[in-house]
């Protein structure tokens, strides 16, 4: 039975996607009619994930046919670049003195190490850098490392800002700075790694995941897509696990400096410079649209008015 031939795959068209849209959509019309406020959110996030999709497969569909090992290697760290962006742009909301530069550190820390090994060890591939398998394995450890860095800062910066006088007990009765950090620490990691160990114990059990699903679908066997399954989330684990230490280890280290003082000044809650200036670009705009508005409308407005007025007099 293992050996029976690949079923054929059903093409997929874009009528197929828009009925599948037609799901979200439909879940935004129940925010509309409930009023949870989501209904935007919902949509913009479904156009985000088509247009970066389709990005993805006109890039990795050149990638896959040149087999460069160094536009591989380009791809992997744009993926930790744009996962790092996410986190600081749109993710976190608090910031740290230089949350871009250590982030990307600890996600690059985690991932490249566990990718490479993992792929050609674990599983079995040569060269580890095949697009076909590299890739997709970085992506799917920056997607899964990114909600674990965001609460582990979160976290730590929410503290700092709400419980700053408790630190500063600790270091004022001679704690050092890790002494007093530590349970900040600890419950940063609790909290940003119980969805994933929460998901790996119901995992198969419960819920069938991607990869898995994937590999059945692309006709290989169910053993051996369950045996990928598992080495991607030990995987997985693993690059959430020290991803979090690393990123959570920097904000500790930024907020409290050498001299145990906590800074303040580090910490900024407003938001992500970008958005900020889109904001007031936008509100730049509007200011001249209106002033095209009201200069269009003039003529038929008072001053044309009183014009007309003095010549009939």
């Amino acid at each position: 039975m293992d050996d029976a031939p690949i079923r054929d795959q059903p093409l997929l068209t874009w009528t197929n996607v828009a009925l599948a849209f037609s799901f979200v959509a439909f879940d935004a019309v129940l925010s509309s009619v409930y009023r949870l406020g989501i209904s935007s959110s919902l949509i913009s996030a479904a156009f985000r994930c088509t247009i970066q999709l389709t990005v993805m497969a006109l890039v990795l569909e050149s990638i896959f046919k040149t087999k460069n090992p160094y536009g591989v290697a380009g791809l992997a760290l744009l993926l930790t670049l744009l996962g790092t962006l996410e986190i600081v742009a749109n993710k976190c909301k608090r910031r740290h003195k230089y949350i871009f530069f250590s982030t990307f550190i600890a996600m690059f820390c985690a991932i490249v190490p566990v990718s490479v090994i993992g792929t050609r060890f674990g599983m079995s591939v040569v060269p580890f850098w095949t697009p076909e398998s590299f890739i997709p394995v970085v992506g799917m450890l920056s997607g899964n490392s990114i909600s674990a860095i965001v609460v582990s800062i979160d976290y730590v910066l929410k503290e700092f800002v709400e419980n700053r006088d408790k630190i500063e007990v600790y270091l004022a009765f001679g704690a050092s700075r890790l002494e007093a950090c530590r349970p900040i620490a600890k419950q940063a990691l609790r909290i940003a790694l119980t969805p994933m160990i929460s998901q790996m114990s119901v995992i198969g059990m419960i819920s069938i995941p991607g990869a898995m699903t994937g590999s059945i679908l692309g006709g290989a066997s169910v053993q051996q897509a369950a045996r990928l399954q598992m080495v991607l989330m030990f995987m997985i684990s693993s690059v959430v696990v020290l991803s979090s230490i690393v990123a959570t280890g920097f904000a500790l280290m930024i907020v409290v400096d050498q001299e145990h003082r906590i800074r303040m000044d580090r910490i900024d809650s407003s938001k992500f410079i970008v958005w900020r200036y889109r904001e007031q670009l936008f509100r730049k705009l509007g200011e001249v649209g209106s002033r095209v508005v009201d200069w269009i409308r003039d003529p038929l407005g008072k001053r044309g008015q009183i014009r007309l007025d003095g010549e009939q007099e």
